[in-house]
């Protein structure tokens, strides 16, 4: 049987402003995502759709999740292989259509401490989206597009 793991958040909406939802435009987005131990997050929906661009919404999340899973499988295997990085940066880009997210592009760029590991530092990134959890619970594609170098 599989190991089960719950996860809890509390999303309060603190956009009342005193009419509640009595028209579309009555209303501000803004929430705070709470859980238990981390600090709370400021969100809103999508400027787009009259949020607080100051604050995140859901989509940015969604992206941000599937970069940090795959962040974190990658570190990992990177280790178990014997890969050294010392520097990992992902400027994640997500695409809406229709109302749902056709697709996630993943962009890391890792740095490793010797160029004899760029070969092994890149397939890692492969097995690192399968591994990710959240990649795995999508409906869309999640491509990767990982550039590695070496430290000089």
């Amino acid at each position: 049987m599989p190991r089960e793991h719950h996860y809890r958040t509390t999303v309060t909406w603190a956009g009342n402003r005193g009419t509640g939802t009595s028209g579309y435009r009555d209303y501000d987005r803004d929430h705070v995502v709470t859980a238990d131990g981390p600090p709370p997050i400021p969100g809103s929906s999508d400027p787009a759709f009259r949020g607080d661009p100051a604050r995140w919404n859901p989509e940015l999340l969604l992206v941000a999740s599937l970069a940090q899973c795959h962040m974190l499988w990658y570190l990992h295997l990177a280790a178990v292989a014997g890969v050294v990085v010392t520097d990992y940066a992902d400027t994640a880009a997500g695409t809406m259509s229709g109302g749902r997210f056709t697709e996630v592009v993943l962009r890391p760029r890792v740095t490793v401490t010797d160029p004899d590991m760029i070969e092994r530092a890149t397939a890692v990134h492969a097995d690192a989206h399968r591994a990710c959890f959240i990649a795995n619970s999508v409906n869309f594609p999640v491509r990767h597009e990982p550039t590695v170098t070496a430290a000089v």
